[in-house]
Order: C-alpha cells, then sequence, then structure tokens
C-alpha cells in the first residue's frame, strides 16, 4: 500500500502501465506519421532538422491530450471518479474537533503589502468563521529589499495590528537567501516547532475557511499525508488580459488535474501556495540542495516547489492534489509582458532540474514529474525552431507530386486537436454539468468566451514561445532573471515599453509569412493560426492590457468564471476591503 494506506502500489502500477502505453503508442503514431510526410522523395537536411524538434516537443502534447482524456472520462464517464483518484477526499466531511494547529504563512517580496494583508484578514475571518479560528495562527514572512515598501509593509502590519488585537506576526529577513524556499524555511526554524502543519499562501493567494478546515481534517485522518495541494483557480479580474487566460486555465485545469492525478496518485504535485504541509516532514526532509556553479543553473533553486514534493515523497510520506474547484484562488497576471516575465522565471528554474534526475532515492515517478517539468519548457524552442523551418522545407528540392497533402493535414488537424484537449474537455465538461452553463453566464455568453478563449491561446502562444525560446538560449550564455515583485493592477502599457520588448516578435512573423507566401502560398493559410500572434504582438498586448478594454469585458461578462456571477462571500469580503482603501 502506499505510505497513507490509501491506494494499493500494485494499482497505480498498472495505472502507471496504462498511461505510459497510451503515451507510448501515440507518440510513435505521431513520428512514424510525421516520419513518413518528411521523407517522401528522400530525406534533406531540412527534413531532419524538422524531426528533431517534434520528438523534443510532442511528448508534452501527448501527455497532456491523455490527461485531459482520462479527467474527462473521471469527471463525467464512470462513477465515483473522485473516490478512484482522492480516497481520502471523504474525510473531509467528517465531524469533530480539530486537533492539528496550522500556520498561515503568507510570502512577500515586495509586494503591495495593503493588498497582501487584505487577503490574509479575509482568510482569517474566513476561518473564525468555521468555528476553528483558534486552531490557526497567522504570518506574515517577508522578503522584501525595497526600502519603500518595507515601511509600507511595516504599516500595514501595524494597522492591522491595532484592529485585530496583533493577530499577524510579521518577519521579514533582510536577505532573501534561497528564495521562497529558503524564506519558508527559516520560518520552520524559528516557529515550526509549534505547529503540525502550514499554509504557503503568495502574495495574491485566497482561501476559504471551509475549504481549509476540510484540507486539515483530511491530514488529520491521514499522518502520512505529507502534502495536499488545493486545486488553485483564477480571481474575477478587470484585466482582458487575465480573464481570457484565466477562462482557458479554469477549463484547462480541471480534466488535466483530475487525470494526472490518477496516476501520479502519491507523487503527486505542490505548486508552492494554497496548500497544507506537514511540517515536521518537510523541515527534516526537503531541504533544498543547492547547486554547484553559480546563476542561472546553479546556485539556490529558483522553482522549488516540484523538487519540495519529490522529497517528500522519498522521506515516506504522500504527496497529493485535490483536484476539485473548492474555495481556492490566485490572481493573474494583468498583461502579456507580466505574464512572461513570471514565465520566464519558472523557465529558469525548472531548467535545473537537470541536475536532480539522479537524486538518490528518489521515486521513478517522482523523476517523471521533474523531467515533464523540464519538457515543458524545452517543448518551447522545439515548436518555435519548427515554425522557423517551416519556408526552408517549401524549397527543399523535391518533387511537389510526391508530398503527401492529405496525410500532412490530417497529421497538423490531429495534432491541433491533441494540443486543445484539455481546454476542450473542460469546456465538455461544463456542457455535461448540470447547470454548468447557468455558472459561467448562460450559454450564448459562454459559447462566445470559448471562441475568445481559443482564439487568444494561439495569439499568446506566440508571444511566449519566441520569448522563452530567446531566454533559454540566454541561459547558455549566463543570463538569468531577477526574483521581485509582480504587478497585479490593470494599467496601459505604454507604446514604448511594447515595443522594445515585442518588436522582434513581429520581426520574426513577418520573416517566416513572407518566405511561406514567395515560396507556398497555400502552406502559409495553413500556418497562419500559428504566424498570427507573432504578426500582432504588439497591438494584441497593448490592447490586451488596456483599462478600457478591461472594462468592456466585466460589462458584458465575456470570460468571465463562476465567481464573477455568483461570487462566494471570500470575494465579496474582499472587494468591499479594497474598495475601503481605494476611498
Amino acid at each position: 500500500m502506499t505510505p497513507a494506506g490509501l491506494q494499493s502500489l500494485r494499482s497505480l502500477k498498472c495505472r502507471r502501465g496504462i498511461v505510459l502505453a497510451l503515451n507510448l503508442a501515440t507518440y510513435g503514431a505521431l513520428v512514424g506519421v510525421l516520419a513518413h510526410v518528411l521523407g517522401a522523395g528522400g530525406w534533406t537536411a531540412v527534413d531532419v532538422c524538422l524531426l528533431v524538434p517534434f520528438l523534443i516537443g510532442a511528448p508534452w502534447t501527448v501527455l497532456g491530450f491523455w490527461n485531459a482524456v482520462l479527467g474527462l472520462w473521471l469527471l463525467h464517464g464512470c462513477r465515483n471518479g473522485l473516490s478512484r483518484v482522492a480516497p481520502y477526499a471523504s474525510a473531509g466531511d467528517s465531524n469533530g474537533p480539530l486537533c492539528l494547529r496550522t500556520a498561515v504563512a503568507m510570502t512577500l517580496r515586495n509586494e503591495d503589502p495593503w493588498r497582501a494583508v487584505a487577503r490574509l484578514a479575509v482568510v482569517k475571518a474566513s476561518l473564525d468563521r468555521t468555528g476553528f479560528g483558534d486552531r490557526f495562527a497567522y504570518f506574515i514572512l517577508s522578503d522584501t529589499s525595497d526600502p519603500a515598501v518595507v515601511a509600507q509593509e511595516e504599516d500595514a502590519v501595524r494597522a492591522q495590528q491595532k484592529a485585530e488585537d496583533a493577530w499577524i506576526v510579521y518577519r521579514r529577513r533582510a536577505v532573501n537567501v534561497g528564495f521562497k524556499a529558503g524564506n519558508l524555511r527559516d520560518f520552520c526554524e524559528r516557529w515550526g516547532g509549534d505547529f503540525d502543519l502550514m499554509l504557503p499562501l503568495d502574495a495574491d493567494s485566497l482561501m476559504s475557511g471551509e475549504t481549509v478546515v476540510r484540507l486539515v481534517r483530511m491530514m488529520q485522518a491521514y499522518p502520512k499525508l505529507g502534502i495536499l495541494q488545493s486545486l488553485v483557480v483564477g480571481m474575477p479580474s478587470d484585466s482582458a488580459f487575465a480573464r481570457m487566460f484565466q477562462f482557458g486555465m479554469r477549463h484547462g485545469m480541471r480534466s488535466y488535474t483530475m487525470g494526472a492525478a490518477w496516476w501520479s496518485a502519491d507523487c503527486g504535485p505542490f505548486w508552492g501556495h494554497n496548500a497544507l504541509v506537514r511540517i515536521a516532514p518537510f523541515y527534516e526532509c526537503c531541504e533544498l540542495p543547492v547547486l554547484p556553479g553559480g546563476a542561472p543553473l546553479g546556485g539556490h533553486i529558483l522553482s522549488h516547489d516540484q523538487v519540495e514534493a519529490a522529497l517528500m515523497r522519498r522521506a515516506g510520506y504522500e504527496v497529493r492534489v485535490l483536484p476539485v474547484e473548492c474555495g481556492s484562488w490566485e490572481e493573474n497576471p494583468p498583461s502579456i509582458l507580466h505574464f512572461t516575465q513570471r514565465d520566464l522565471r519558472w523557465c529558469q528554474g525548472n531548467m535545473q532540474y537537470w541536475r536532480l534526475l539522479a537524486m538518490r532515492g528518489l521515486k521513478l515517478t517522482s523523476r517523471f514529474q521533474l523531467a515533464c517539468a523540464i519538457l515543458m519548457f524545452l517543448s518551447v524552442p522545439a515548436w518555435t525552431l519548427m515554425l522557423a523551418l517551416m519556408p526552408f522545407k517549401a524549397i527543399d528540392g523535391k518533387d511537389p507530386a510526391l508530398f503527401p497533402a492529405g496525410l500532412a493535414i490530417g497529421l497538423y488537424l490531429v495534432f491541433q486537436a491533441m494540443y486543445l484537449m484539455p481546454k476542450i474537455a473542460g469546456l465538455l465538461g461544463t456542457l455535461f454539468t448540470p447547470g454548468g452553463l447557468a455558472r459561467y453566464g448562460g450559454a450564448l455568453r459562454f459559447s462566445a468566451s470559448a471562441a475568445v478563449e481559443l482564439t487568444f491561446s494561439y495569439l499568446l502562444g506566440a508571444v511566449t514561445t519566441l520569448r522563452t525560446s530567446v531566454f533559454m538560449i540566454g541561459l547558455l550564455f549566463g543570463r538569468s532573471v531577477k526574483w521581485s515583485g509582480q504587478v497585479r493592477d490593470v494599467a496601459m502599457l505604454s507604446w514604448r515599453a511594447t515595443m522594445r520588448r515585442l518588436w522582434w516578435h513581429g520581426l520574426f512573423g513577418i520573416a517566416v509569412a513572407t518566405a511561406l507566401a514567395l515560396t507556398r502560398p497555400v502552406v502559409l493559410l495553413w500556418a497562419l493560426p500559428l504566424i498570427a500572434g507573432y504578426l500582432i504582438a504588439i497591438p494584441f498586448a497593448m490592447l490586451t492590457a488596456a483599462p478600457c478594454v478591461g472594462a468592456l469585458y466585466v460589462r458584458t461578462g465575456l470570460n468571465g468564471i463562476p465567481e464573477d456571477f455568483d461570487p462566494p462571500d471570500e470575494i465579496k469580503r474582499l472587494r468591499s476591503l479594497s474598495a475601503a482603501a481605494d476611498e
């Protein structure tokens, strides 16, 4: 059995074997068809250069496809799907006292402190309403380096302490050694002995008290649960960019996470926030290694969470994700530029995992999770390279009559469907759920939102892939990101700043489109969904960040999420606190 006695290791091995077989068979079929298409009329250097990036990029898409298909089946095609994936979940509905003490720890670094403290206050009020507020304590763990923000943090905490009898413990480190992981480890050293669990929150996190109590009950029922991750979804936003992004994420994550949890089970993910962590094994067994060498790929690990999950499982504790939307929220970046800034930090952190794949004692599934985290970003430059090579394929000197155009088009359409499958599964799941369309504002609004978001995802993909690809090349020459505060507020992007960061996206798009138009115009038509985002990167970035466009989306309910149409008490209270602060 797994350490918590939840499932048979033999049954999990069978599940993982099924998923591996499905992925290998699908991957092999795709590679075989592409090889046949490329090799028609003989192989050229261009053909080989197109096949290699496909070999690198396709596994991530194939895995996402099967996770989504399995998740859709578990959610809507079988009975008791949740019990098959999360047999511990029923413990959250039990009654009785909470015996465990939990520290709610919010980590900050150069963030808006008034916003963060307001969220923590809402979490506290919600927990107090459950009747178990005395089992929780609250900490703000600051790594802020900006003196002006430090002063604001102290003012915000002082104001809240006067109003609420000093319920926040505030600590600031002068140097953020180890980044966020070091911040939490410092907390464990100072206060960890006083608590059984900790609930890490980011500055943009929000959770309902009922959800937290249910998660604590699950941890209490199963002492060998080391980390229990909630399914985090986006909050209502006034940004058009954030609304489109989180509408897609809301649907894409639901089936994907359910399917992934079915086979990953006790070796599940940890996203670093909105999750319960058992402090004793975390402190004793999950200290991150300091990688040899300096930045960008050496030193302290930026993306700490998945490594901590692997170490927790190595220590004999299960790491689980509860794949249910259940009162756990976060904010998303308000513009493309801020989104890609965060994405590059994750990219650099994931690339550090190379040196951890051979770490002693890790479970095979944990190693696979680390490899998938690497592969997620390796696939980005792979697809960018394939797109750049398309014009060269059009002039490779082969007889066009030998090219199997029908097979190539079929492969293209099948692969695009597989790429979109996580979102398609989520959209279908909404249709299959009684009252699902009403939660998203009705059938017409839901349909329009889905069409807008699917278009948006292609345009966004073009901007992010090229920027990430260039950044990954920079990693080889020592380029590194800085861990700084994130922008949360809606604001118009300046033309100069957007032009400076995205001009080469347009240049890349023009080069590829022009080359295809001169060589194979019909190929340009098929490639347009992939190229359009490069061509309009600058106006697209500015338009989706514009406050007036965001206001239009809010007014019409476009890309609205359930919390927009029926906000829970926690979001209502947060809005009232934000309105009062603005006054």
